[in-house]
């Protein structure tokens, strides 16, 4: 993002902004981000003087309005520029989310006027900032001013590539300057090199994503395939702290690789790693893994994502640094509620060249019978991880919408139907094909449950898992779990070679063994020439067709109807634009008056995007009610109607009908009403379900005559009897998830009342239940006794003080809930419960916070855990 455009608005007339920089102004241990902008200023007798502005700013600075002028220094005669310290030898580049701009490469620290700044060199060029566009010319008269030269030697660049032959005419441009690296472009399909060049071209401002979308039908005619090395790593390290040199699984017996993706899983098995997210392991295995990076190369990090234990290092070597853009990282828990991080996956994607990369490292359910939640867990890191772009009005990217994806991770599918004995004797023969025929992975893939169009190479090595620790013996514990190919590598695109896929037994940290593979990965490489003479043709072309017809579309549908829509279960519903002759953007647009294009229940996708003449796009109408939406549509307060309008730029508005009904649900439904519901919900008449609901939360405490309630609503005494029948003894419980489909049974049975249908795992029970609270409008412990709560959480007899002014039916919840939980905790041998987990757990859903219903931080979190933790401990 060129920011010199934020200062030009700053500047009085006159004076002009030849080029911003990011930099970070040093004053002892103190660092301060600041924006660098040369300022020319032309004199009346026709001279010319500078000055260094620097300003802070916001995240981004777009406008005037995002900066603020903080000082001034004046490139007088005697300025000069003097690089005081190298910042080491290991540097950090990436995607900073503050600034939406790259973090270069090897930030020198410089000293002008009494300041101390950090600087970025440019990316393969030499020492002298006057190769810097703007600094040539400082002094006047186009001569080079020699006070600006740092003293510091020049960076050297390898320029040696392990790509294919090629001609010379499509070579790349070697030393990338400054203002080429922060002005490039690039996006998930196309890069657009020397923006501020292509935005001067007339009438270009309108045109982006049609220019974008010709790209990327152009692309072979101006890109080449070039081979670049990835190393892939997963580690499984079972809360274990490093006790042995990396170098072993990442980088002995290679040559050193210009991509290193290395992903941990258990990194921190503590219950502060699972339920606050803090860890000190990060930072040692962060260290390890640095150090452990092959000798002949410099490395630079690019990103480090961690969610609980699960955990993604990407690093590249420091000359392909310039080429790396758009790094974003998201995560998705996939545990407890969907949520909780003890499962899951995090990912980073990013652009190397002009080709998108998306690495993904994952831990999916245990147990061998849970192959099923497995599954279930990729669908969700799919579904549910989106990474933003850098146009904010185009619709985020997921997975799928990379060139490349490279998947590893702890993937925990199991060898079944063998016993451990069979498991033994075949890997003690090497008899892997066969023993690879039982693999739950392999019959997953097959039948297309799962990795669909991923590729994995042969498993020429022992299972992973499950070992001794310290040791190559396989698991001698009481449980004795059979051996398996828990840890795995798979890919999925295009001019991708795999080298090697092995285990490294030498490392006996962990009861896992760590996985890797090298890959050779063709990128698609531009040649700037070339490129810069597609793009021409393309604009001219364009002029030609320039305001030649108004844009037009058809739609195979513009009535939509959801019949019975229940809680929590995703209803799709989907239709066809079809565009005319004339290239067009779409987007579904606001309503006057309303906040956004569509109620919260319901979403396009996507909602907005562009279409080449005679092109088609589906888009998908998706329906689904939560605890954000349930309540309303339970009172009456909302119905399943909406009104979409479609809006062509240049264009004329379509208009899309939405409508349906919505089958009432316990789940958001507050505690007195279902109380007052002796009949299951689905039995009873809209007109009743409606009044009830729209109760006060005091009904039945202020002598209301009404007909007699129940002390507890009936789902909730449904679920905790079948628990404490089935499941007090179960190991995990509110810590392992469900089934969805299970859920779905749960809810039906009990909006029904056919509870003696009710046939679930007992995680899904509990799963249900947590829902279940979750999903409560007014939380058990009422919002207006939050912060009392907290502040009493020390003192037991204050905070059963706070219990007691609660509403009867909260009151007789909360105490039936307490008891149930000190039921568990009497079979804490057997379910390995204890206090601080099902404090931690029931804390955030029975504590919430009444600002906004805001996730509560740490300190609140901690509080609220405390809290509950008295009534665990103590009798009610």
């Amino acid at each position: 993002m060129d920011q010199s455009v934020a200062i030009q608005e700053t500047l009085a007339e006159g004076e002009y902004c030849v080029i911003a920089v990011q930099g970070v102004l040093c004053e002892g241990d103190s660092r301060q981000s600041r924006l660098l902008g040369l300022v020319r200023y032309r004199l009346e007798h026709g001279g010319q003087e500078h000055a260094l502005f620097l300003y802070t700013h916001r995240r981004m600075a777009i406008t005037g309005d995002d900066v603020s002028l903080d000082q001034i220094v004046p490139v007088s005669r005697d300025f000069t520029l003097e690089e005081v310290s190298p910042d080491g030898e290991f540097y950090i580049i990436g995607f900073d989310s503050a600034t939406r701009d790259p973090e270069f490469l090897w930030l020198s620290r410089y000293k002008c006027a009494e300041l101390e700044l950090e600087m970025p060199t440019p990316r393969g060029c030499n020492s002298d900032l006057d190769t810097w566009p703007g600094y040539a010319t400082i002094g006047g008269g186009g001569s080079n001013f020699d006070g600006l030269r740092p003293n510091g030697k020049g960076v050297p660049v390898d320029q040696s590539s392990r790509g294919q032959d090629k001609p010379e005419s499509l070579q790349p441009r070697q030393n990338k300057s400054r203002s080429e690296i922060t002005d490039m472009v690039r996006s998930s399909t196309i890069t657009v090199s020397d923006k501020a060049h292509i935005l001067s071209m007339q009438k270009f401002g309108l045109r982006d994503t049609i220019v974008k979308s010709h790209l990327l039908q152009k692309e072979e005619d101006y890109t080449y395939i070039q081979n670049f090395r990835f190393f892939v790593g997963t580690y499984n390290v079972n809360g274990q702290s490093p006790k042995e040199c990396l170098r072993l699984w990442l980088s002995n017996g290679i040559q050193a690789p210009d991509v290193y993706c290395v992903g941990f899983q258990e990194l921190d098995l503590s219950k502060e790693a699972f339920f606050f997210h803090d860890t000190p392991k990060e930072e040692e295995w962060f260290k390890a893994v640095s150090e452990g990076l092959h000798l002949d190369a410099k490395y630079a990090k690019v990103k480090l994502i961690r969610l609980v234990g699960i955990m993604l290092l990407l690093y590249v070597r420091q000359e392909h640094a310039a080429y790396i853009s758009e790094v974003e990282a998201e995560t998705v828990g996939t545990g407890i509620m969907g949520r909780m991080g003890n499962k899951g996956g995090v990912a980073i994607r990013f652009q190397f060249h002009n080709t998108s990369i998306c690495i993904v490292n994952s831990h999916l359910a245990a147990h061998i019978e849970e192959y099923e939640r497995r599954n279930q867990d990729y669908k969700d890191i799919c579904s549910r991880m989106q990474f933003c772009q850098p146009d904010p009005s185009l619709p985020p990217l997921t997975i799928s919408n990379h060139d490349v994806i490279l998947w590893l991770g702890d993937l925990n599918y199991r060898i079944e139907e063998l016993d451990v004995e069979k498991v033994k004797k075949l890997i003690e023969e090497k008899d892997f094909q066969t023993l690879y025929a039982y693999d739950q992975l392999k019959i997953q893939v097959a039948a297309k449950t799962v990795f669909e169009g991923f590729t994995e190479g042969e498993l020429t090595f022992q299972p992973t898992y499950k070992y001794d620790t310290g040791s190559d013996d396989w698991d001698t514990s009481e449980k004795c779990r059979a051996p398996a190919w828990c840890d795995r590598i798979l890919w999925k695109g295009k001019n991708i070679t795999q080298l090697s896929y092995q285990s490294h037994m030498a490392l006996k940290t962990s009861d896992h063994k760590p996985v890797s593979s090298v890959f050779d990965i063709g990128v698609r490489v531009i040649n700037d020439e070339l490129y810069r003479k597609t793009l021409e043709e393309i604009v001219r072309s364009l002029d030609k067709m320039e305001n030649a017809n108004i844009p037009s579309v058809s739609l195979s549908k513009r009535e939509f109807c959801f019949q019975n829509v229940k809680y929590m279960q995703l209803k799709v519903e989907s239709f066809t634009i079809h565009n005319g002759q004339v290239p067009c953007h779409f987007e579904f647009i606001n309503k006057p008056d309303e906040e956004s294009y569509c109620k919260q229940w319901l979403n396009a996708n996507p909602s907005r995007g562009f279409l080449l003449p005679d092109s088609d796009i589906e888009i998908d109408l998706e329906l689904f009610v939560n605890k954000t939406t349930a309540t309303k549509l339970n009172a009456g307060e909302d119905k399943i109607e909406d009104i979409l309008v479609l809006h062509l730029d240049r264009g004329k508005d379509y208009f899309l009908s939405v409508s349906g009904n919505y089958l009432p649900s316990c789940f958001g439904s507050p505690i007195h009403t279902l109380c007052y519901m002796r009949e299951p919900i689905l039995d009873l008449p809209l007109e009743t379900i409606s009044e009830l609901t729209l109760m006060p939360i005091w009904t039945g405490d202020d002598g209301s005559q009404l007909e007699s309630p129940m002390e507890i609503p009936k789902e909730l005494w449904m679920m905790v009897d079948y628990l404490y029948r089935n499941a007090v003894q179960q190991e995990d419980l509110f810590q392992q998830p469900g089934l969805r489909s299970e859920f779905e049974h749960i809810r039906d049975c009990l909006d029904t009342g056919m509870i003696d249908n009710l046939s679930a795992s007992n995680h899904s029970v509990a799963e249900a239940l947590l829902l279940f609270l979750e999903s409560l409008p007014e939380p058990v412990i009422c919002y207006s006794t939050y912060h009392n709560c907290l502040e009493c959480s020390g003192n037991y007899t204050a905070s059963k003080q706070v219990i007691s002014t609660l509403p009867t039916f909260h009151k007789n919840v909360f105490h039936y809930l307490m008891a149930f939980l000190q039921e568990l905790l009497k079979n804490s041998a057997k379910n390995h419960l204890d206090e601080n987990i099902l404090a931690s757990i029931f804390g955030s859903l029975l504590l919430r916070n009444p600002a906004g219903h805001q996730k509560l931080d740490m300190t609140e979190k901690k509080k609220a855990q405390e809290f509950i933790h008295q009534f665990l401990c103590n009798p009610l």
